[in-house]
C-alpha cells in the first residue's frame, strides 16, 4: 500500500510504465540535417517532425527569422507562421501547409549551414527549460500560445527595417514553452512579444503622423 501511495505521489500509478520523455528539438533538428540528400524540402520536415510539429516549427521559423535575411525574407518566412499558428489557435492537431509552401526546398548543404547556427543557441536554452508552472489543462495552452504567435507572425511578415526580431525572438520562445512546457519560458516570451507589439505600434504611429507633418507641409 505504501508503495502504491509513494508511485502516486510521484505523479503516477505504481505499476504504471514511466512516460517516455521526448527527445529534444535540437536533437530533432540535428537528425533532420544528417538525413538531409541533395535537398530537403518544408514538407520533409513536417513528416519528420510528426506529432510534435507545431511547437518545432515555431522554434524553427521563428529562428530562421533572426538571421540576416534578403529583402523581403521576413515575408516569405513568416506567412508559414502565420498559417502554423492560425492551426495551432483553431485546435489542429497536425501541421499543414499549402504545397507551393511545403514544397519550398533548400540544399542539404545550405540547411545544414543554417542548422549550424540554430541548433547550438537551442542547446543553450535548452538546458534551462523543463516542465514546470504550466498553468494550462490539456490542449488550451495550444489555443492560448497559437493567438499570441498569431499576432506576432503577422508583425514579421510587415515590411518594417529590423522589426521582426523581437516578434521572432517571442515566437522562438513561445514555440519552445509549449514544446517543453515551460510556464516561465512562457511568461518570458509573453512580455517579449507584448514590447514587440509595442514597438511596432509606436514605429507605425511616428511613420504616420511623420507622413501627415510633411503632407500638410506640402500642401
Amino acid at each position: 500500500m505504501t508503495a502504491e501511495i509513494d508511485g502516486f505521489d510521484a505523479g503516477r500509478l505504481s505499476g504504471a510504465p514511466a512516460r517516455r520523455k521526448p527527445r529534444r528539438l535540437s536533437s530533432l533538428f540535428a537528425r533532420l540535417a544528417a538525413d538531409a540528400k541533395e535537398r530537403i524540402t518544408v514538407a520533409d520536415i513536417l513528416e519528420a517532425l510528426g506529432d510534435r510539429s507545431f511547437a518545432a516549427l515555431l522554434v524553427l521559423f521563428g529562428a530562421f527569422n533572426l538571421l540576416p535575411l534578403p529583402p523581403g525574407g521576413t515575408t516569405v518566412l513568416g506567412l508559414p507562421l502565420v498559417i502554423i499558428a492560425a492551426q495551432l489557435t483553431y485546435g489542429s492537431k497536425r501541421a499543414w501547409l499549402p504545397k507551393f509552401l511545403a514544397d519550398k526546398s533548400l540544399s542539404a548543404d545550405r540547411f545544414r549551414g543554417l542548422m549550424d547556427r540554430v541548433i547550438p543557441r537551442l542547446e543553450k536554452l535548452e538546458r534551462l527549460v523543463r516542465p514546470r508552472y504550466w498553468p494550462f489543462w490539456r490542449r488550451r495552452g495550444n489555443r492560448v500560445v497559437g493567438s499570441m504567435v498569431l499576432l506576432l507572425a503577422v508583425i514579421v511578415t510587415l515590411p518594417i527595417p529590423f522589426g521582426n526580431w523581437l516578434p521572432a525572438s517571442a515566437i522562438a520562445l513561445l514555440g519552445m514553452a509549449l514544446s517543453e512546457r515551460d510556464g516561465l519560458l512562457l511568461a518570458l516570451g509573453s512580455v517579449i512579444g507584448t514590447a514587440s507589439v509595442v514597438v511596432v505600434v509606436f514605429v507605425v504611429g511616428a511613420a504616420g503622423a511623420a507622413a501627415n507633418a510633411t503632407l500638410g507641409w506640402m500642401f
